[in-house]
């Protein structure tokens, strides 16, 4: 009989395990603070009075609060010879982002569903082709995109800016939805077809229902990436279709005497809102939509 020995295993007592939660806490209290700091600069300083700012310090809380500069930043910043504020801009971004993360999550869930459960000639290719899309550089569309905006007729329009933005998107969305439903079984498919279903009946009766999670995924990312993007509302627009992004950076690049840093602040933090609320509203979902489509029974 064999004599085997074991090493004795090493337990951490609970002061040290104290010790280290308390390390740990207080480092992700300081990463915490690092990354918010300069948010609670931007409010502090929004609620400021410039006679404040100049006066005071940029981290110190208000003396007195004031929302002037929100309702400057909402309908009265200059955005260069105009003076109307973020606020038909915003209406713009609304107007762009909603239609493009609509039709390109739902193109994307076609294309995701069968390249995932319709094998066809070519479909790796395919895939490879939508996949490498998501690589390129801004930069490399830009003229060929105003080239077919252009023969489109749709050059500086809204609905200009909401074709590109569904074109990028597509391989994106594309690519969400096939890794979701890869893990859907190819036999619920069988057995519908050899129950009479056909495509779109399947599609709409049992993947669409399936795909909450990663509709939810596709939805905060597309809208993420529409919202604050600037290189194409800045090269694809023209005078009242500019998204709030390029407001944004009028209104910080213009000035008319005096640096108004707090309309500037108001301006930043009414423009960041939409997708700091989807992400406190719905991040929990976000990761959990990635996740949902990795783990295989």
């Amino acid at each position: 009989m064999t004599d085997m020995s074991y090493a004795p295993t090493r337990t951490q007592s609970p002061t040290t395990k104290l010790v280290l939660r308390f390390i740990l806490y207080i480092l992700l209290g300081v990463f915490a603070l690092f990354y918010l700091m300069p948010l609670f600069v931007m409010i502090t300083t929004s609620l400021k009075s410039l006679d404040e700012i100049r006066t005071g310090d940029l981290v110190s809380l208000p003396r007195e609060v004031t929302f002037d500069a929100w309702r400057t930043a909402w309908s009265g910043a200059c955005t260069g010879i105009q003076c109307e504020g973020v606020r038909p801009y915003f209406l713009n971004s609304l107007l762009i982002a909603i239609p493009a993360v609509l039709i390109s999550t739902i193109i994307g869930a076609l294309n995701g569903y069968v390249v995932a459960q319709w094998k066809f000639k070519g479909a790796n290719i395919f895939f490879a082709l939508l996949l490498f899309g998501c690589f390129i550089p801004f930069q490399v569309v830009l003229l060929p995109m105003a080239i077919v905006l252009g023969k489109l007729g749709i050059s500086g329009t809204i609905p200009g800016l909401i074709f590109v933005h569904v074109i990028y998107g597509l391989g994106f969305t594309t690519l969400f939805f096939r890794n979701y439903y890869v893990s859907i079984p190819s036999e619920l498919t069988k057995a519908a077809m050899i129950d009479g279903a056909g495509f779109f009946r399947i599609f709409w009766s049992i993947f669409l229902p399936l795909s909450l999670p990663i509709i939810v995924v596709s939805v905060i990312w597309q809208f993420t990436q529409i919202w604050n993007d600037f290189l194409f509302g800045v090269s694809f627009s023209q005078a009242g279709t500019q998204p709030v992004t390029v407001a944004l950076n009028n209104i910080v690049n213009s000035t008319t005497g005096v640096k108004e840093y707090n309309v500037d602040m108001a301006a930043a933090i009414i423009a960041a809102l939409p997708t700091l609320l989807v992400y406190v509203v719905a991040g929990k979902y976000f990761i959990r939509g990635l996740t949902a489509g990795s783990v295989k029974g």
